[in-house]
C-alpha cells in the first residue's frame, strides 16, 4: 500500500494531547510510539506482542540528526503515517526533505519508509535506523522496572539484525529485515542514500517474530497489498453493521461514531475458535480478557453488537474455575478476573494463563445470560445454564466465606489483588476520614449485583417453565434485598456503606459505588430518593461526571485512580440507576455532562477523567496514565444511549419492546439506524414526544410506555 492509499480510508484522527504517545492495535499486537514514530528507550514505548516487548527502541535519523514531526494520520486501529521533515539548513526558513513512515502492526510490524525531495536539485544523506529489543513484560515495561536476567544477544546475518533472549526454556526472537543495501552493526543499520529532485527514495522494513522457536506469521509483508487483509475486512464489515446514530447533539453524534470504531479496534478474535468475538478491556496495556470489563462492557454494548457478548459468555464459561488453586485464587464456578496468554516472560505472581481474583465477575456472569435470554438468545443461555448454576454455587458456597448472605473477598496469599471489586487499587477502598479498610470486605455493588443475578436466574427459570427454581431464586433474590437495606444503610448519612470491612463495620465513605446499587435495583424506594440527592451534590457530581469518592472524604484526590477522578462507564451506570428509580432530570443532567466531557476529547472518552469542578476546571483532564481507548468508556455511550434516552427495553420470548425515549431538548430529534435486534434491523425515530420503529419482527409488540 502506498502512502497515499493510506489516507483513503474514513475513519476519523482523534485530537491528541501534545507529546501524547500514539498507539496502534491489531489483536494481541500494539505498537506505541512518539508523535515522530520513534520508538524511545528507556520508556514504555515498544512493539508488543503476547505481553512481550519485542522491539523497545526503533529511532530514525536523516545525516545523525532528528526529524521535526509534522503530524500523524491513523486511518484505523492497526495502521498510521507519520510525516516530519528534515531540520531546515542554516540560513534557510524550510526544509526540502519530506519523511513519510507508513506502519503496520499485526504480529509484527511492518514499517515503509518514503524521502521526498522538493528541491530542484538531488539531495545525498544517510538514513540511520537504530533498533533494540529487550523483550520486557508487557507490566515491567510499563513500570519501567525492566530486568535483564536473562540471555540476550544480538547477530548481524547481512541484511538482517536478529534479537535473542532465552531464560530456561523460553526464548523469544525478533528478525528485523532491512533493505540489502543497508550496512548493518548490531543495533544499528545506515544507508546512503540520493533522492533526484522533485522525486523520492523509499523502502520497507519487516520486523517478524518468533516464539519458542515457533515463527509468528506476519500479517502485513513488505511488497503485499493491505486492502485485503483479514483486519481490515473485519474493519469493514463492522463499520456496515453498526448502527448509525444521528442527533441534534453533536457531542452525542461524534462520541457514538468513535466509540464504535474505538470498540471495533478493542475486539480479539480466539485463534482456536475464531468466530468467537471479545472485547480487551483497553490499549494499549490491556489487550486481553478481563472478566468483570469484558461483562459489563457486553452488557453496555447488547444495542450495538451482542456477538460481543456471546463470545465473551461462551469463553468465560470455557475458563470457569473447576478447582481450589491459592495461588491463581481459582474456585469451582468462578469467573475469572483476567486471562493471560501463556507464552509470557511473566514476572508477575499470579502464576498461570488465568487470575481468578474479582468478586464481582461471577454474579456478574450471570446477569449478562438474563439479558440475553430477553434479547432473544434462549438457545445460548440452555446452553449455557449449567455454567450459571456452577456460579451461583460458588456465590453462596465460597463467595459468601462467613455465612452472613453476603459477598466478600480476600485474596488467598500476598501475590493477590488486595483490593477485588471494580475499584482494585491497593488504597480504593477507604473510611471517611481515609483510614484503608481491612478485608475480608463485602462491597455493597457486588451485593447489587447478586441479587440482580438471582432475579436472572429466576426469570430465566420461568422462561423455561421450572417454576420451583424461579421461586426460589426470587425468594433468595427478596431475602438478599431486606438484609443489605437492613446492614448496608447509614440512617445517620442518609447513603450506604460503601462495605464491611473485616469486623464487619460500615465502611461509611460515599462513593460512587452506590448508584451501582441503584442501577442492580437491591434499592428500597424509600431510600432511593437520598441516594441520588448525594450522587448529585457538590461533593459528588462534577460537571462531567460522578466522583468514585466524595470530594468531603479523607482520601479525597481528584488526581487519583479511585479517589476522586471520574470514571466514564461508572458514570453512565449510575445514570442507568438515576433512571431506572424515575430521576428522570438527573439522568439526563449526568448524560450531558458526560457527552460534554467527551465532545472535549474529540469523542473518544478516556479510561477516567480528574474529579476537578467543572467551575474550576473548565475543561475535562484526562488522568495521565489512563487508557484510551478503554472498552467500558467506550461503552458507556450506549449505555446512556439505551437505558437514560431510549430506554429501550426488550423481552423477546415474550414477543415484546419496550421503549419510552426521554430525551432533554438539547439532544433534538434522535435517529438511530441498523440497530440489531431479534434478527432484524430497526429504524428509531424520536423527538421525544412521538416515536417510531421500523423493522421489527412480524408479531413483535411494540410498548411505547415503561
Amino acid at each position: 500500500m502506498t502512502s497515499d492509499a493510506l489516507t483513503s480510508y474514513d475513519a476519523p484522527n482523534v485530537g491528541r494531547l501534545p507529546g501524547e504517545p500514539v498507539t496502534l492495535v491489531e489483536g494481541v499486537s500494539f505498537v506505541v510510539s512518539s508523535v515522530s514514530g520513534d520508538i524511545e528507550q528507556n520508556g514504555a514505548q515498544g512493539l508488543f506482542f503476547d505481553d512481550t516487548r519485542f522491539i523497545s527502541c526503533w529511532k530514525l535519523r536523516l545525516d545523525d540528526a532528528a526529524l521535526e514531526s509534522l503530524g500523524v494520520i491513523s486511518p484505523n486501529s492497526f495502521a498510521a503515517t507519520f510525516l516530519s521533515r528534515d531540520r531546515p539548513l542554516d540560513g534557510r526558513a524550510d526544509s526540502t526533505i519530506v519523511v513519510v513512515r507508513n506502519r503496520f502492526v499485526g504480529n509484527g510490524m511492518r514499517e515503509e519508509i518514503v524521502i521526498r525531495n522538493l528541491a530542484r536539485e538531488s539531495s545525498a544523506c544517510t538514513l540511520s535506523l537504530e533498533v533494540d529489543a529487550d523483550f520486557a513484560h508487557i507490566f515491567d515495561a510499563k513500570e519501567g522496572r525492566v530486568r535483564l536476567n536473562a540471555e540476550r544477544s544480538v547477530d548481524v546475518r547481512k541484511s538482517t539484525m536478529v534479537f535473542f533472549y532465552a531464560k530456561r526454556e523460553i526464548t523469544r526472537r525478533v528478525w528485523v529485515e532491512f533493505p540489502s543495501d543497508a550496512l548493518l552493526t548490531p543495533g544499528l543499520a545506515r544507508i546512503d542514500i540520493v533522492v533526484p529532485p522533485h522525486g523520492e527514495w523509499r523502502t520497507c522494513v519487516e520486523f517478524r517474530l518468533d516464539v519458542d522457536d515457533e515463527p509468528i506469521e506476519l500479517r502485513y509483508r513488505c511488497g503485499e497489498p493491505v486492502e485485503d487483509s483479514k483486519p481490515l475486512a473485519r474493519h469493514r464489515f463492522w463499520k456496515q453493521t453498526t448502527p448509525l446514530v444521528r442527533s441534534g447533539h453533536d457531542g452525542l453524534n461524534i462520541t457514538f461514531d468513535q466509540s464504535a470504531r474505538d470498540l471495533g479496534a478493542l475486539r480479539i478474535f480466539d485463534p482456536e475458535q475464531p468466530d468467537l468475538v471479545m472485547v480487551a478491556a483497553g490499549a494499549p496495556w490491556f489487550m486481553t480478557l478481563f472478566g468483570r470489563d469484558s461483562l459489563i462492557t457486553s452488557l453496555m454494548t447488547l444495542l450495538v453488537d451482542p456477538t460481543i457478548a456471546l463470545g465473551t459468555v461462551h469463553t468465560l464459561a470455557r475458563l470457569q474455575g473447576t478447582k481450589v488453586d491459592a495461588r491463581s485464587e481459582e474456585e469451582p464456578g468462578k469467573i475469572l478476573h483476567e486471562f493471560r496468554h501463556t507464552r509470557t516472560l511473566s514476572t508477575s505472581a499470579k502464576g498461570g494463563s488465568a487470575y481468578y481474583g474479582s468478586a464481582d465477575a461471577t454474579p456478574l456472569f450471570v446477569v449478562l445470560l438474563g439479558e440475553l435470554y430477553k434479547w432473544g438468545f434462549t438457545d445460548v443461555v440452555r446452553d449455557l445454564l449449567p455454567h450459571a448454576d456452577l456460579a451461583l454455587q460458588w456465590i453462596e458456597e465460597f463467595g459468601d466465606r462467613d455465612g452472613d448472605g453476603f459477598v466478600e473477598y480476600r485474596r488467598a496469599t500476598e501475590r493477590g489483588l488486595y483490593n477485588q471489586g471494580w475499584k482494585d487499587s491497593s488504597d480504593g477502598i477507604n473510611f471517611a476520614n481515609g483510614k484503608l479498610a481491612e478485608p475480608p470486605t463485602a462491597l455493597c455493588e457486588v451485593q447489587g449485583y447478586v441479587y440482580a443475578a438471582y432475579l436472572a436466574r429466576a426469570r430465566i427459570a420461568r422462561g423455561f417453565g421450572d417454576e420451583a427454581t424461579a421461586r426460589s431464586y426470587t425468594m433468595r433474590a427478596a431475602k438478599l434485598k431486606v438484609a443489605f437495606n437492613e446492614r448496608y444503610w447509614l440512617e445517620d448519612r442518609g447513603y450506604y456503606a460503601l462495605g464491611l470491612d473485616g469486623e464487619k463495620k460500615a465502611i461509611d465513605s460515599l462513593t460512587s459505588n452506590i448508584g451501582h446499587c441503584l442501577w442492580s435495583g437491591i434499592v428500597e424506594p424509600d431510600k432511593a430518593r437520598m441516594v441520588a440527592d448525594h450522587l448529585m451534590s457538590p461533593e459528588m457530581f462534577s460537571g462531567w461526571g460522578i466522583r468514585t469518592l466524595a470530594s468531603s472524604m479523607g482520601a479525597y484526590n481528584p488526581v487519583s485512580y479511585h479517589n476522586g477522578s471520574v470514571w466514564p462507564h461508572d458514570t453512565a451506570l449510575c445514570a442507568a440507576g438515576l433512571m431506572r428509580y424515575g430521576f428522570v432530570s438527573e439522568a439526563q443532567t449526568v448524560t450531558l455532562g458526560l457527552l460534554q466531557a467527551a465532545q472535549s476529547f474529540g469523542g473518544r472518552l478516556p479510561e477516567l477523567i480528574c474529579g476537578f469542578d467543572r467551575d474550576d476546571i473548565p475543561s475535562p483532564v484526562r488522568y495521565p496514565t489512563s487508557c484510551a481507548p478503554q472498552a467500558w468508556s467506550s461503552a458507556a455511550v450506549f449505555e446512556l444511549l439505551r437505558v437514560t434516552l431510549l430506554r429501550f427495553d426488550p423481552s423477546v420470548p415474550d414477543g415484546e419492546l419496550r421503549i419510552a425515549p426521554s430525551l432533554p431538548p438539547q439532544i433534538g430529534n434522535l435517529k438511530i439506524e441498523n440497530l440489531p435486534f431479534a434478527g432484524t434491523r430497526l429504524t428509531i425515530t424520536t423527538d421525544g414526544t412521538s416515536t417510531e420503529v421500523a423493522g421489527a419482527p412480524p408479531g413483535m409488540l411494540i410498548v411505547k410506555s415503561l
